[in-house]
């Protein structure tokens, strides 16, 4: 039977034409290969990244810091005794000179028993002041005893005196002038005794004496401790200066020990502000600090770090160089910029959301906009940049945005 022939020509290109299209596969499965992203890469819009370089340029080592205006100091006035608010002296706000009343307070209870102590204290007052009528009876009766017996002995010794140039003649027997010799001898022994005896007795008295007077002293000081528990019931201002949180009203009861209220130095002035914990091991008491007033600039220094971290922060207290600026109120905010070392060159990278990871990764660009993660190691730290100790190198472009979206890769390409 017959079979068809086919052209040599035909048939070449029909293979030809096969080849073709199984080569246009293969290059296409590379192509799409190579485009495909590997594992661990994740490919990003340009657009929604931001990029920096690294350069080697001064680092001005500061933190910008919210400040708010505070008293130098505050004084804390407190009840001492308690009881019912009987009357107001003074207001919130109000300017108060030390010991300046503020307010009155009614305790009939203390007030009773004040009046029942001085009682017994003025009582054992009287009783001290008759054992000292009779310490000076005593020592009164002693002198005078001891007076008489110098009196006996005087006459016993004029007497004496009389007889004795008798004697001597022959005018007067013996039996007569022994009576005298032992009457003087008598006295004579009467007045040394009672010498000693006045001596001692005397000691005595004045130790008894000095211990009723010390006695009486602090009786005293008790009767005016008492009565001036009284004076307690009035609240005093402790210092001079503007009275603040004095919230007090009529017929209140107050305990003793509860706050009243403040007084802040008026015209003195410190600020106080909330500093990352980053920083807490660079700052310290005496460092410099500018602050910004009405457009100046105003030297400060740290006067009190406060360690405690709170929230991620710590308290720094500063004081102005000089006098306070005219025109500062409590609770108004300034800000500070706090300098935590000189000027110098290094390796500086710009400041972004990269670092909230802890700044120890960043992704460097390459010229075919992709970006490889590395390893690096930072330094001191300022609102615009971040000093870079490892890992980079001046002209590196690295991603500032934020890394945690991209946390589980190593690569981004960027189209």
């Amino acid at each position: 039977m017959d079979r068809r022939i086919e052209r040599p020509h035909a048939r070449r290109r029909r293979l030809v034409w096969r080849g073709g299209i199984a080569l246009a596969c293969v290059v296409a499965a590379i192509a799409l290969w190579l485009l495909l992203p590997g594992s661990g890469t994740l490919a990003v819009e340009a657009a929604a990244v931001r990029t920096g370089t690294v350069a080697r340029a001064p680092f001005r080592d500061y933190v910008p810091l919210r400040a708010e205006v505070v008293p130098l100091t505050t004084v804390y006035v407190t009840v001492v005794s308690g009881g019912q608010i009987a009357a107001l002296a003074a207001t919130d706000g109000q300017m108060v000179a030390a010991d300046a009343p503020l307010a009155r307070l009614a305790n009939p209870q203390l007030e009773l028993d004040v009046a029942t102590r001085s009682a017994g204290i003025v009582g054992q007052l009287s009783a001290i002041d008759g054992q000292r009528l009779t310490i000076q009876r005593n020592r009164l009766d002693g002198e005078q005893e001891v007076a008489n017996a110098r009196n006996a002995l005087t006459k016993a010794e004029a007497a004496l005196a009389q007889k004795q140039p008798l004697f001597e003649r022959g005018y007067i027997t013996r039996p007569a002038i022994d009576p005298l010799r032992e009457e003087v001898a008598y006295q004579r022994a009467r007045v040394a005794a009672l010498g000693v005896g006045r001596a001692q007795a005397d000691a005595t008295l004045g130790a008894q004496s000095s211990g009723i007077a010390a006695t009486a002293r602090e009786l005293r000081d008790s009767l005016a401790m008492v009565r001036g528990s009284l004076s307690a019931l009035t609240v005093r201002a402790p210092v001079a200066g503007r009275l603040t949180a004095f919230t007090l009203q009529p017929g209140q009861t107050l305990k003793p020990g509860d706050p009243v209220g403040q007084i802040d130095s008026e015209g003195r002035w410190k600020l106080t502000a909330d500093v990352d914990q980053f920083y807490l091991g660079r700052v310290r008491a005496g460092q410099p600090a500018t602050v910004d007033i009405d457009g100046r600039s105003v030297r400060a220094t740290v006067l009190r770090v406060l360690p405690q971290v709170a929230e991620g922060r710590f308290r720094v207290e500063f004081g102005f160089a000089g006098a306070p600026p005219a025109g500062l109120n409590r609770g108004q905010t300034l800000d500070l910029r706090l300098v935590l070392g000189a000027d110098r060159p290094a390796i500086v990278a710009p400041a972004g959301g990269w670092l909230d990871a802890g700044g120890t990764t960043a992704f460097v660009l390459d010229r075919d906009s992709r970006a490889q993660r590395r390893s690096v190691a930072t330094g001191r730290r300022n609102p615009d940049q971040v000093e870079i100790t490892a890992g980079l190198s001046p002209g590196d472009r690295i991603v500032t945005s934020p890394l945690a979206p991209y946390a589980a890769y190593r690569t981004l390409l960027l189209q």
